[in-house]
């Protein structure tokens, strides 16, 4: 009779993989690298997107919701601002646009993408998902705010010719993000978790750091593991990213699409922890937790962006455009309003999540032919 034995932690695949991804940026960040090695890189870069969501579910079990949805938001955006400002930092006239359109495809993605497919994916296996509506909907007003103040206003104010602010508006909308930011974030951990934990079909609030709905939260020792390889596991998902970003801006070009398009295609690549993370959520019944994952990345990626980025501009040359175009501005709006529509009640079908991956799917196709 043969007897199974576990393998040591640092033999795990969870284990590994962040360490061979690190290895891997380190070996090729800067560098020209082949077609072999973009492959390689790629199959790399997908292991390390799984590894992060295994290691942030591990976090989340110990610290419970919402807590753990806004260890993987932030740690994604932090990462994601340092991405951006390597960029421009490095980049020339191509890149004064660069953060507004980062930040913008992070808003569809999430408000759309992540939410719709989380839905979606809930509703096809328990037919009606239900969500506390209160936080939610907070969470929805926040993205909303933040949206407006720092890419829809430059587009109409007069201080500056162009789609971009003044110093004093730029200094005011950054510390407007920050302060919104930082209630929503009290908001969520303190005064009102109630409202973003999960709820069950009468509406009852499921406390899932009680212990009660899952096994024995994870150790203090593993559940730092787990912080440290997720934060290894994110740096290089962004970083190997932006190895492979070469290699996406030919394909780019060679399909004929936009410059702006790979800018696309990167905000895809590091929001995949969180896309999977939400969808596993969801196929637990536990919508609520996609909801934060999706809503909270979207304010993170903004009140944490904007902010580093009005910093940045005293070592940057040349303006920066905030101000989203026309087509943007009405993708925003519809998002906003169908956004509403669907929180409003607290229970959704596949119907609404439909609603907003086609929302997503037409972000997708106006970018390509704008």
């Amino acid at each position: 009779m043969s007897t199974a034995v576990a393998r040591p932690w640092y033999l795990t695949w969870t284990t590994v993989v962040p360490v061979v991804a690190a290895v891997a940026l380190a070996a090729t960040y800067g560098r020209d690298v082949g077609t072999v090695v973009v492959v390689l890189v790629g199959l790399v870069l997908a292991g390390a997107v799984l590894a992060s969501v295994h290691h942030a579910e591990v976090i989340a079990h110990r610290v419970g919701e919402p807590f753990g949805s806004l260890v993987l938001a932030v740690a994604v955006t932090v990462i994601e601002v340092g991405l951006i400002l390597t960029l421009m930092l490095s980049g020339g006239p191509e890149t004064y646009s660069l953060a507004r359109d980062t930040v913008f495809a992070a808003v569809m993605i999430t408000t759309n993408g992540i939410l719709g497919l989380s839905l979606l994916v809930g509703a096809v296996k328990h037919h009606i998902v239900v969500f506390n509506a209160e936080g939610t909907g907070a969470a929805l007003a926040t993205v909303a705010m933040l949206a407006t103040m720092t890419m829809v206003l430059p587009s109409f104010t007069s201080s500056v010719p162009g789609p971009e602010f003044s110093s004093a508006q730029l200094t005011f909308a950054a510390l407007a993000s920050l302060v919104l930011y930082g209630v929503f974030v009290a908001t969520q951990t303190v005064r009102h978790r109630d409202f973003f934990l999960p709820v069950d079909d009468e509406g009852g609030v499921i406390d899932e750091s009680s212990g009660e709905h899952h096994a024995a939260r994870p150790s203090p020792r593993t559940t730092l593991l787990s912080l440290g390889l997720l934060v290894v596991a994110l740096v290089a998902v962004v970083g190997l990213a932006k190895v492979e970003s070469p290699a996406i801006e030919a394909g780019v070009a060679a399909v004929g699409f936009p410059p702006s398009f790979v800018g696309v295609v990167i905000a895809l690549l590091v929001l995949a922890p969180e896309t999977l993370a939400a969808v596993r959520a969801a196929r637990r019944r536990r919508i609520q937790i996609s909801l934060n994952l999706a809503l909270g990345s979207a304010i993170a990626s903004i009140g944490l962006t904007i902010p580093a980025i009005a910093v940045a501009t005293i070592f940057l040359d040349g303006p920066l455009l905030l101000g989203l175009g026309s087509t943007q501005l009405v993708l925003l709006v519809l998002t906003m309003i169908v956004g509403v529509l669907t929180v409003v009640p607290g229970r959704a079908t596949r119907l609404q999540g439909a609603v907003h991956l086609v929302l997503l799917a037409a972000f997708v196709f106006l970018a390509v032919k704008p």
